[in-house]
């Protein structure tokens, strides 16, 4: 029982530490002039400029239509691996969605948290884990959340 309590410990202080680290990687996005390494609101423009760039290709679609266009994408590096981070913008908030093939030792943490203003929202696929966070409010970045998974179920991409 022991080992079982200190395992879970354990798992519980690594998922809030991975945590702070995309929130950190978003507020770094806002400082400066790193917000994009592709400026683009054209979703055939940012993905292929991930082609050998990644490991993957990740899914890019642009919302504007419902009011969340897409700015743009860059990488980021998270948990000891590159990954895409895609940027959307609702008004004058930014989106940030880090997402990276599926793998279990980068897929833990909360569903939903709050951190300083920010809101976090998590998810895991069959292919991909996803990581969205912006200071927009918690119902309109679920909102997003939800377009971005019907997204992935319209091309195919499992659940």
């Amino acid at each position: 029982m022991a080992v079982g309590s200190w395992q879970l410990a354990t798992a519980r202080a690594n998922a809030a530490l991975f945590t702070q680290t995309v929130l950190q990687s978003h507020i770094r996005s806002l400082i400066g002039e790193h917000l994009t390494d592709v400026a683009s609101g054209d979703q055939h423009t940012v993905k292929p400029w991930f082609n050998g760039r990644l490991d993957f290709s990740p899914p890019v679609n642009d919302f504007a239509a419902r009011g969340y266009p897409l700015l743009g994408g860059r990488l980021e590096y998270l948990g000891e691996r590159q990954v895409a981070a895609l940027v959307y913008q609702r008004r004058k908030h930014i989106i940030n969605v880090f997402l990276w093939p599926a793998d279990a030792a980068m897929a833990g943490g909360p569903t939903t948290v709050t951190r300083h203003g920010y809101n976090l929202l998590h998810w895991n696929r069959p292919d991909f884990t996803y990581w969205v966070v912006s200071d927009l409010g918690e119902p309109e970045l679920q909102e997003f959340a939800g377009l971005l998974q019907q997204a992935d179920s319209a091309a195919g991409v499992p659940r």
